[in-house]
C-alpha cells in the first residue's frame, strides 16, 4: 500500500476536476448499481496514469454529454473499493489504470492499460467521449 501523503496529489488530480473518490466496497456498490451512468477511473501511480489517464479523464468529463456520476478508486492505496470495482469489469482482467463506463449497473465501455499506454490523452479523452455520446 502507498502512503496516504504521497497520492494525494494524485487523487487530487480527479477530485478536483469532480471525481467522487470512493474508499469502501459499500460506495462501489452504490455508485455502480445506480440509474443513470457511471463512469470509473480505476487510478494509479504509475506514469500512463499521470501522463495519459488523469488527463484522459478530465478532459471526458467537459464533453457535453457526461455521466451523472463521475468517481475514482484508487490501485495499491483502496484495496477493497478497487476489488469491488473490479469485479463490475469482468470479464477484463485487472489493469490500472483503467477506466468503465456503467449504464445502469451494466459495463458498457470499458479501457484497459493497454489501451491507455502510449496513447495521448487527447486520443483517449475522444474515445471516452464518444461513450458519454453514445450511453449518457
Amino acid at each position: 500500500m502507498y502512503p496516504p501523503e504521497l497520492v494525494a496529489p494524485m487523487k487530487e488530480e480527479l477530485t478536483s476536476a469532480g471525481f467522487e473518490d470512493l474508499t469502501t466496497p459499500e460506495q462501489v456498490d452504490e455508485a455502480i448499481t445506480s440509474e443513470g451512468t457511471t463512469f470509473v477511473v480505476i487510478n494509479s501511480v504509475c506514469g500512463c496514469a499521470a501522463a495519459n489517464a488523469r488527463p484522459a479523464a478530465r478532459i471526458a468529463v467537459t464533453n457535453d454529454k457526461k455521466p451523472n456520476k463521475i468517481v475514482t478508486v484508487f490501485a495499491g492505496v483502496n484495496g477493497e473499493a478497487v476489488a469491488q470495482a473490479r469485479k463490475y469489469t469482468l470479464p477484463y482482467p485487472p489493469s490500472s489504470p483503467s477506466m468503465a463506463l456503467f449504464k445502469n449497473g451494466k459495463l458498457v465501455h470499458f479501457i484497459e492499460r493497454h489501451h491507455i499506454e502510449g496513447r495521448p490523452a487527447e486520443m483517449i479523452a475522444e474515445n471516452l467521449a464518444e461513450a458519454f455520446n453514445e450511453y449518457c
